[in-house]
């Protein structure tokens, strides 16, 4: 596998929890806040793997 697509994978996986945190905001704000955090080391992993 490339590391093209492996960053791939990682933002698409970043998009599904993005769209659990929009899903749970109202209901499970703990949760949803969890999420978000790791929706945003998903990202930061895509970006780091990709310039590395």
């Amino acid at each position: 596998m490339s590391n093209e697509w492996i960053a791939v994978l990682l933002l698409a996986l970043a998009g599904f929890l993005v769209g659990g945190v929009y899903s749970m905001w109202k209901t499970a704000k703990a949760f949803a806040i969890l999420l978000g955090v790791a929706a945003v080391l998903a990202v930061g992993g895509a970006v780091v793997w990709l310039s590395g």
